[in-house]
């Protein structure tokens, strides 16, 4: 399934390039992105909704779920390693690892699920949240 919907989104930023003029960068880059979704499924997060927007610049959406029992600090460390130079997979673990670390400052239980919301545009946001939030964007 996850296959199906790489291919589908793969296909659909290819069309959109084509009808809108858009550069092969922008195409490359959501590409890129795409290829680690199925790395992230084997740390335990799976995706529970993924978008694609259609604009000058499309730009992706993709929100996965996970424990926070998949990311202890030396699994962290251990995808680092693991991913060394590779940006896109990179970006999100650390991105993980600065938000455990920012939220044990602030001394408050760890609530589950972890969700991972990855916005992809030219310029790519990773963000974390770490429990359920109350209220969502």
């Amino acid at each position: 399934m996850l296959d199906d919907l790489m291919n589908s989104a793969r296909k659909g930023i290819g069309n959109l390039a084509d009808g809108l003029g858009v550069g092969e960068r922008t195409e490359a880059i959501i590409d890129d992105w795409l290829t680690i979704f199925p790395q992230l499924a084997e740390y335990g997060l799976s995706i529970t909704s993924f978008s694609m927007a259609i604009a000058l610049s499309p730009s992706l959406e993709v929100e996965l779920v996970g424990r926070h029992g998949d990311w202890s600090d030396v699994a962290i460390a251990q995808r680092l390693a693991a991913h060394r130079g590779e940006k896109a997979i990179t970006m999100v673990i650390t991105t993980i690892r600065t938000a455990y670390r920012m939220q044990r400052k602030t001394a408050a239980p760890l609530r589950d699920p972890l969700i991972l919301k990855l916005t992809v545009k030219i310029t790519p946001e990773v963000r974390v949240v770490l429990g359920q939030p109350v209220l969502e964007d």
